[in-house]
């Protein structure tokens, strides 16, 4: 089959569209084989291609999220049959270990995804347990293959961070970075969901538009306003009860001060590095809760695609790119110019 492929990790000239191996031919009980149609794109395929501190197994396929038609499944699957479409959670547990069996997947002692750890999804084929596919909802208007393809992780990991971690209440004011990414999108809708006022940041007044337009209630541009200033403006010197990070270096000492006393901090990511430094004696003063979140569990995974079946949270498509132009697509996810998700077109 086809597949985009590193074979070392670097810039974006290591990527290639190369014939690999089709997934096994034999399934076991509990497999299923997706015929893929599209793949949505993630920083941790950037992160995948210039290298993360464990082995690969090349050449390596790229992509955690994806989409198609089941092509075969294992004697035990009964959630689905071939013919079904489906959408795929990356997030590959081993489903037996004590995380797995108190019903958190993602803390698994095996916890693995899909283009990161394991063979991704730019690819014709690939082949997953039962747990790690839903039936793309029926709605009125359908999913197009590249809004289903586009779904699972960055929803997962925002509804991880707003509902359980964070646990956010109506009437709370939430303050998302970054607005132009999926997680960060994903997140403020989820916000908004619950009843949240939310502020977004991001350097370009564009993307704050588009922001307003989706429902955001304020919205500061990180380049040119002082982001914990402006928090305090919009807050009457409270701050936010919720900050949702996913940047890292460059946006946690402005996330910090943007928190009230005893408020909670999410991060899922370090796109602008992963080292930062606290003062402890603000932490415990000021009675901070700093929380870290990592996709999410099967049960948080059922309730997304059932909120989804509702009609909310519909992926926010920026562009969809041919198979043959993946590297473009991952070109424009690395220069910052989407404000959604960006797909890759497999099959029709």
């Amino acid at each position: 089959m086809r597949a985009w492929v590193i074979r070392s990790t670097g810039g974006l000239e290591r990527l290639e569209l190369a014939q690999v191996p089709d997934p096994p031919s034999t399934l076991r009980s509990t497999d299923v084989r997706v015929a893929l149609r599209a793949a949505a794109l993630n920083h941790l395929d950037l992160f995948v291609v210039r290298g993360l501190p464990h082995e690969y197994q090349f050449p390596h396929i790229l992509g955690g999220d994806g989409a198609g038609v089941v092509a075969a499944v294992g004697p035990d699957v009964r959630s689905v049959r071939p013919g079904d479409r489906v959408m795929i959670n990356p997030g590959i547990a081993d489903y037996t270990c004590e995380y797995c069996r108190a019903g958190e997947h993602s803390l698994c002692l095996s916890y693995r995804l899909l283009g990161e750890h394991l063979p991704g999804t730019i690819a014709e084929a690939i082949v997953v347990p039962e747990p790690n596919v839903a039936i793309i909802p029926t709605l009125q208007a359908p999913l197009s293959w590249a809004e289903a393809a586009a779904f699972s992780l960055v929803t997962l990991t925002a509804w991880r961070m707003v509902v359980t971690r964070a646990q956010v209440q109506p009437g709370e004011t939430v303050l998302v970075w970054g607005i132009g990414g999926g997680a960060s999108l994903a997140a403020m809708r989820i916000a908004k969901l619950r009843g949240a006022r939310v502020i977004v940041t991001s350097s370009s007044d564009e993307k704050l538009e588009h922001a307003k337009r989706l429902g955001a209630d304020a919205t500061l541009n990180h380049r040119t306003q002082k982001v914990s200033q402006e928090v305090r403006v919009l807050t009457e010197k409270r701050g936010a009860d919720v900050v949702i990070e996913n940047v890292g270096e460059a946006t946690w000492d402005e996330s910090l001060r943007s928190l009230r006393r005893g408020g909670r901090l999410v991060s899922c990511g370090a796109t602008s590095g992963p080292k930062v430094g606290i003062d402890l004696r603000r932490l415990f003063w000021y009675q901070w809760s700093i929380l870290g979140a990592t996709m999410g569990n099967l049960a948080e995974y059922r309730e997304i695609v059932r909120v989804l079946g509702t009609g909310e949270l519909r992926p926010i498509i920026d562009q969809v790119f041919p198979f043959s132009e993946a590297r473009e697509a991952l070109g424009r996810l690395d220069r910052a110019e989407q404000l959604g998700k960006i797909a890759v077109s497999i099959a029709e």
